[in-house]
């Protein structure tokens, strides 16, 4: 399992679960706050990485225009066109 994949999608999961947990083992109101702080945390974790990747695509597509544009200054037209 490489580190991506587990910051990704295994270490938000185990903190909800862990508040799941944590809540079940002792179903008192102070521990029902400690589990809602800890979901909302392995939800934000989940949600960082959702920004982070759609910020990364953004740069992907500016990449892949810049190669287009290289490509028509070489050739005269768009890679994508017949000639």
């Amino acid at each position: 399992m490489s580190v991506l994949f587990f910051i990704r999608y295994v270490l938000p999961a185990l903190v909800v679960v862990a508040a799941i947990i944590l809540f079940a083992l002792n179903p008192s109101l102070d521990s029902a706050d400690g589990a809602a702080a800890l979901i909302g945390a392995g939800l934000s974790i989940a949600l960082l990485n959702f920004l982070h990747r759609m910020g990364v695509s953004g740069d992907r597509d500016r990449d892949d225009e810049a190669a287009a544009r290289r490509y028509f200054d070489e050739h005269g037209h768009w890679p994508d066109e017949q000639r």
